[in-house]
């Protein structure tokens, strides 16, 4: 696998995780993808370990129940990775739009920096 697929490949799990709706499969999916003290920072949370960052993705599912996440472009060099995302009904507008840098460590996330682009006003 080249680094550029490796990066495609976490960023993939890691929207896999945004739009996993059973709570046991997305915890999983978060201690597999994650390092066990991963930090996950955007404009409206800063948050650290499996549990809270599990509580952050369930609170965007429920304020934005029935959209789906969708991946971007992906880029990354070295432990880094950045990659775009948007949020929205299939087919439709995207809702909302972000930009996320992610920090790898022995190939799992060790921190999300995250950035949005446009938000719902």
């Amino acid at each position: 696998m080249s680094e550029y697929e490796n990066y495609e490949t976490i960023a993939r799990r890691y929207i896999d995780i945004w739009n996993e709706q059973d709570p046991g499969k997305r915890r999983a999916l978060i201690d597999e993808v994650y390092t066990a003290g991963a930090t996950y920072t955007d404009p409206l949370a800063a948050v650290a370990g499996a549990a809270e960052i599990d509580a952050v993705v369930d609170g965007a599912q429920q304020q934005f129940a029935g959209l789906r996440f969708g991946l971007g472009a992906v880029d990354g060099h070295h432990d880094l990775a950045r990659f775009t995302w948007e949020l929205g009904a299939p087919g439709a507008e995207p809702l909302v739009v972000g930009f996320d840098v992610i920090v790898l460590e022995e190939g799992r996330i060790a921190h999300v920096h995250g950035f949005l682009d446009k938000v719902p006003g």
